[in-house]
């Protein structure tokens, strides 16, 4: 709810400071300024800035709502139309995005919504195969997900092996497309590490998108803790119309579409498209910092999101 509660806020701030100023600005600012006049045309001399304010002062309130309005009105339509700062609290995007990765979500990718019951009032578009996606989590909505789309609405969606296969809507007559999809290579191997497990790095290409993604070898097969849709496989799921398929690139460290079912279309948010900054909380064995300071500041992970 705190998501809610701080678009609330926003609304509410918004709509008082606008409403006093604009009352102020067309009900009590012309009687200050007859005021005004009236104590200049008594002395014969125009008033100072100063002496117009002493003999007409202006409410704290107005003087406030004034500064403030057009402040907090930005910020309201930035946040609720355009863009939106996330952080990420984990790991499940690795290698893209890493703890302490502060991201812009793009909000008009996916339709513009009003910012506190986010009911959509145009359509400016929906995910594409390989985007990195903001949710609201299908069985908590109060709490923002982050994952990748790789189930668009109608496509067929096959985990196995460690390997996702996608058989998109338009199978089996997809006028020259690729009715599977997503290539794997593998590129590195111990960049990264489960506890003192080596992660093996695969990059893979899904439609334009190419990314990274990390496996474990070690790990094991989780298929019993699977969705189960109806009239499928185990590791098979069928995308409803208006929903998405969406999993971590962190494929064995990740709570996603293969456990808990789809996103529907009205709890998208947005697309993540930049890391603005990023935050290094390792501390070595020396360290003296408090945990909840930085280490450092990752400037080679700033730009744009594949």
């Amino acid at each position: 709810m705190t998501t809610f509660y701080f678009s609330l806020l926003l609304v509410v701030a918004t709509a008082f400071t606008g409403i006093v100023w604009l009352i102020d600005h067309w009900l009590f600012k012309p009687k200050r300024e007859q005021a005004i006049a009236a104590v200049s045309a008594k002395t014969g001399t125009a008033l100072t800035e100063e002496e117009a304010r002493r003999a007409a002062p202006e409410p704290s309130i107005v003087e406030f709502s004034r500064a403030a309005f057009p402040v907090i009105a930005f910020i309201l339509i930035l946040r609720s139309f355009f863009y939106e700062p996330f952080r990420i609290p984990s790991g499940s995007m690795m290698p893209t995005l890493l703890v302490g990765d502060f991201i812009l979500v793009e909000k008009f990718r996916y339709g513009i919504r009003d910012p506190l019951f986010r009911k959509e009032f145009l359509n400016t578009g929906r995910p594409e195969h390989g985007d990195v996606a903001v949710f609201k989590f299908p069985l908590e909505p109060d709490i923002d997900y982050i994952k990748r789309v790789i189930g668009l609405p109608g496509d067929r969606v096959i985990y196995q092996d460690k390997r996702f296969f996608i058989e998109k809507a338009c199978a089996p007559d997809c006028r020259g497309e690729q009715q599977v999809e997503i290539t794997q290579e593998l590129v590195a191997d111990g960049e990264y590490y489960m506890g003192r497990t080596p992660l093996r790095t695969y990059q893979e290409v899904h439609g334009e998108q190419h990314y990274s993604i990390l496996v474990n070898p070690a790990s094991g097969n989780q298929m019993v803790n699977y969705f189960n849709q109806s009239n499928t496989r185990r590791n098979e799921w069928v995308v409803p119309e208006g929903h998405y398929f969406v999993i971590g690139d962190n494929r064995d460290n990740s709570r996603d579409s293969r456990f808990w079912g789809f996103v529907h279309e009205d709890l998208l948010v947005g697309r993540a498209v930049f890391v603005w900054l990023s935050l290094d909380f390792e501390h070595g064995p020396d360290s003296r910092l408090p945990r909840w300071l930085p280490s450092r500041i990752r400037f080679d992970r700033l730009g744009s999101i594949d």
